[in-house]
């Protein structure tokens, strides 16, 4: 499922980086927690977490059934 979560945030980053931002992929627990660091003006940015739930989880609980949820990690 890591290849997976890689390819889907991979159409994520574009966005991200147009902010200057983006995304590292961490993780994927066996349980479906992807795990992920924000890095750039998204490692410090107020709206982090509606970036990372509204935006990153959503997309891929969409694409990828078995993610259950996203969480960040430092």
């Amino acid at each position: 499922m890591k290849e997976k979560v890689e390819k889907v945030l991979g159409t994520i980053r574009p966005r991200l980086e147009a902010d200057g931002g983006g995304v590292d992929l961490v993780d994927v627990t066996a349980d479906g927690v992807v795990k992920v660091r924000l890095t750039g003006a998204c490692g410090g940015c107020p709206f982090s977490t509606m970036t990372l739930k509204n935006g990153i989880e959503a997309v891929l609980k969409n694409q990828i059934p078995e993610v259950k949820s996203v969480q960040a990690v430092q």
